[in-house]
């Protein structure tokens, strides 16, 4: 679903139709735009709508046991943080540079008249995954540091880490940015929507 194609203009508008009718009744529409991003993304690929439930879980949940094992315990922090980053980074290097590293050992064997080869795969690269892994790991290394609370409600983390206005094109949107905007009641100007229309407008020519 290209963000320029008709397809894409329905979705939107039903979209910003359905969040802006659940005005007033904050969790029934953070959970609406959170099934409309992820039925934005399974547009695409559908079966990798798992790999983003997965590092949402993931992060969601280290980031609670960082905040909640005390700094008296640096090494235990420090472990919850490191199985944040090998999961988020073994998945993105996998579909990333899995075929390149093959090739890349491949062909230094070959110079050495070394009798080893590997084949290549095709992985198919799930769209945005640079984007939304480096978004949830960005969290919780904040969160590590403290300089974020940890998110306790599972609905607005999902939504921080999906929502498909920057999901699969960026920018990489910090928690400390999104994640308050997400907690406070709807307020839209007159000046607002126009420069929100004008900026689309603009994007689409």
């Amino acid at each position: 679903m290209l963000f320029n194609s008709l397809l894409f203009l329905v979705f939107f508008a039903g979209a910003l139709a359905g969040s802006w009718l659940l005005v007033g009744r904050l969790k029934l529409r953070l959970g609406f735009l959170l099934l409309a991003s992820y039925l934005f993304y399974m547009s695409w690929h559908p079966h990798f709508i798992v790999l983003i439930l997965l590092s949402t879980l993931v992060d969601f949940f280290v980031a609670q046991r960082i905040e909640d094992t005390p700094d008296s315990s640096p090494t235990r922090r420090k472990t919850l943080l490191w199985t944040s980053l090998a999961m988020n980074l073994g998945l993105l290097g996998y579909f990333k540079y899995t075929n390149f590293f093959l090739q890349s050992v491949g062909d230094t064997a070959k110079l050495f008249e070394l009798p080893l080869s590997f084949p290549i795969y095709e992985i198919v690269l799930p769209v945005g995954i640079s984007f939304y892994t480096f978004q949830t790991m960005s969290y919780t290394v904040d969160v590590y540091r403290g300089h974020l609370k940890a998110e306790r409600s599972l609905l607005r983390f999902a939504l921080y880490v999906s929502f498909f206005p920057q999901l699969v094109a960026g920018p990489i949107v910090r928690a400390t940015d999104l994640l308050p905007q997400l907690k406070l009641p709807v307020s839209l100007s007159r000046e607002q929507v126009g420069a929100a229309l004008f900026r689309i407008a603009r994007g689409l020519v």
